[in-house]
């Protein structure tokens, strides 16, 4: 896609059926930030701390069943010393320094770290041509059939073949608010995955190789508003 990285920021909105539907000015703040690998790294690896459930229980030598009689006699077995079953080195005995459920994996990320490394990703995202904007995603009924014909529309114009046929997930679509046609006939489609604008985050824009996003004069102004 064309993207022109100027003092204006200005860049393409296609339509549906792949033509210009005009152009946008972007805020530089949003989609010219510096790409800082360290804050990103960090928010990103937060997040995913974050949805750890934290679930995984181990038990030791104290917890396990069993091994309340030594296995043999101290001496004169010719065998090793063992004073129970449950040490770690038998079979189903406890785990040594194993996971804990009581162990707690949440990060606290603040709220401006978040939006710069969102910033920070969308502005590599635009400099590598991976963000293509379109006017509107709205549909007149539901139909996955027409939701495909629109992806392969904007493939074209765009020269994003990912957008059109894929069996992986490479294209996150950021939809402004809700559109009950639109998700229903665009959630078929195996190369994509739906968000909301307001829970775009660089962890699932990282997680995909292209970005849509649907109304763009609206959600630039939401954008900017974040930082």
């Amino acid at each position: 896609m064309e993207a022109k990285i100027e003092n204006k920021m200005q860049t393409k909105i296609y339509n549906q059926k792949g033509g210009e539907a005009g152009k946008i000015d972007l805020p530089a703040k949003v989609f010219a930030a510096k790409w800082r690998s360290d804050l990103v790294h960090q928010v990103v690896e937060g997040m995913r701390s974050n949805k750890r459930a934290g679930t995984a229980d181990t038990k030791d030598r104290g917890e396990v069943r069993g091994g309340g009689k030594k296995p043999w006699k101290q001496k004169g077995t010719g065998r090793a010393r063992h004073g129970s079953t449950r040490s770690p080195i038998w079979v189903g005995g406890g785990v040594t320094h194993g996971p804990l459920s009581e162990k707690n994996y949440k990060r606290k990320i603040s709220k401006s770290m978040r939006a710069q490394a969102l910033f920070s990703v969308l502005s590599k995202k635009l400099k590598d041509g991976e963000i293509i904007f379109v006017d509107t995603l709205s549909l007149p009924n539901v139909k996955t059939k027409t939701a495909f014909e629109v992806m392969k529309n904007l493939a074209k114009a765009s020269g994003l073949k990912a957008l059109g046929a894929s069996k992986k997930a490479r294209v996150l679509t950021a939809l402004i608010e809700r559109d009950e046609k639109a998700e229903k006939s665009f959630r078929n489609l195996p190369q994509l995955e739906m968000v909301f604008l307001k829970n775009l985050n660089p962890l699932d824009v990282l997680n995909h190789q292209y970005l849509l996003i649907e109304n763009p004069e609206e959600a630039v102004k939401f954008l900017e508003k974040r930082g």
